[in-house]
């Protein structure tokens, strides 16, 4: 069993390493697609922010999630947790609101990407927070979600493809030959089950894993 998700969080980590390496560079160059909507200049700049703020959060996402890091390195793993929230999560989900509210792809890709930054944010900071409380039956569950939405990035690429698959060729039937209608279809669809279906996983596994009539047990908060 450890060596199985031991083999886990190292194709885990194998997949997130690609993964940014391939994204963040176009981003750094201009070399992006996104369009910037009219009249925000400030956009493509704060993008850019989340992108390189989100590639800190997945990266140390990686390392906390690895029970053999959390096992034998736990001041490191409180450290590398802070990176995680304050140098990743917090700055990352701050912009994902700033720039999913003026996507240039239609509301439905506006209300579900600052849907998401904002849980994000709220499920991490909540870990972070029972963390401090020494509540870590608490801390755990809610860093979880927070993971899952942080990792959500790479499923959201897959549904691209998927959506961009299926759509398509209901160009002329479905959205009356509207490359724009047919653009924030894909867009708004993606971005939707790119986070909800890994957080409903994430919370399935949580359910699953817990002991029916299990109280986890908590260390007692520290007085200050």
């Amino acid at each position: 069993m450890k060596k199985a998700r031991g083999a886990w969080t190292w194709a885990l980590g194998l997949v997130v390493v690609v993964f940014v390496a391939f994204s963040v560079p176009p981003y750094l160059s201009g070399g992006t697609r996104v369009p910037a909507p009219e009249g925000n200049a400030w956009h493509y700049p704060v993008l850019v922010g989340h992108v390189l703020f989100g590639s800190i959060a997945i990266l140390t996402c990686v390392v906390q999630v690895w029970p053999w890091f959390r096992r034998r390195f736990p001041v490191w793993h409180r450290w590398v947790g802070r990176v995680y929230v304050f140098g990743g999560v917090l700055p990352a989900g701050i912009t994902a609101v700033s720039v999913g509210a003026v996507s240039p792809f239609g509301p439905v890709n506006q209300v579900g990407n600052v849907l998401m930054g904002s849980l994000w944010l709220g499920f991490t900071v909540a870990g972070w927070w029972n963390g401090k409380q020494r509540r870590f039956g608490a801390h755990r569950r809610w860093m979880v979600r927070s993971f899952a939405l942080t990792a959500s990035i790479i499923s959201n690429r897959v549904w691209a493809v998927v959506t961009t698959i299926v759509f398509t060729p209901r160009l002329d039937s479905a959205f009356g030959g509207s490359e724009i209608a047919l653009g924030q279809a894909i867009a708004g669809t993606t971005s939707w089950l790119g986070w909800v279906l890994p957080l409903v996983l994430s919370q399935w596994w949580l359910d699953r894993a817990k002991p029916r009539g299990a109280v986890p047990r908590e260390a007692p908060a520290a007085r200050g």
